[in-house]
């Protein structure tokens, strides 16, 4: 068993005391709680591999701007969890990332109720910093959604 804050999540010992490829597949298996964030974005992972994330989703009502359609908050941040954590698994014992930015290209509107796959696949994996791409697809069609790339700083904890 991990230990975990007083709100559930991993503690700093607990992130430091693995890998980010563990940490990422303790997060999918259940064994560490999965983000706040997700549950209110109705997405989960479904996917961990090295250098590689998915997850996957499906926007609803809740998700829209003042238009009704998708917000591009939405997109953003299924993007930034699925480059960001791809960038996680290749992050060594002992250190953690940060995104330090991303970069979203909407290419559609995703209809509501529509379920998507976020994945995110690493470019580059180094000591200092990680590069990741992502795209967002239609997960019964495979219809592109939106792509996007970040940088993420790897730190030593």
């Amino acid at each position: 068993m991990f230990a975990t804050t007083s709100s559930g999540l991993a503690n700093r010992e607990t992130l430091l005391s693995m890998s980010g490829l563990a940490f990422m597949e303790a997060m999918k298996d259940g064994t560490l709680p999965h983000p706040p964030i997700a549950q209110g974005l109705n997405y989960r992972v479904d996917v961990v591999e090295p250098g590689r994330v998915t997850f996957v989703g499906a926007p609803s009502f809740a998700h829209c701007n003042p238009m009704g359609t998708v917000h591009g908050g939405w997109y953003g941040t299924l993007l930034d969890s699925a480059m960001a954590c791809a960038v996680m698994t290749t992050v060594p014992r002992g250190s953690f990332y940060t995104t330090l930015e991303y970069k979203v290209n909407l290419v559609r509107s995703i209809p509501l109720d529509t379920e998507i796959v976020a994945e995110g696949v690493v470019q580059h994996g180094g000591r200092s910093t990680g590069v990741a791409e992502g795209t967002i697809r239609g997960r019964a069609d495979g219809k592109l959604y939106a792509t996007g790339s970040t940088t993420c700083l790897v730190m030593a904890g």
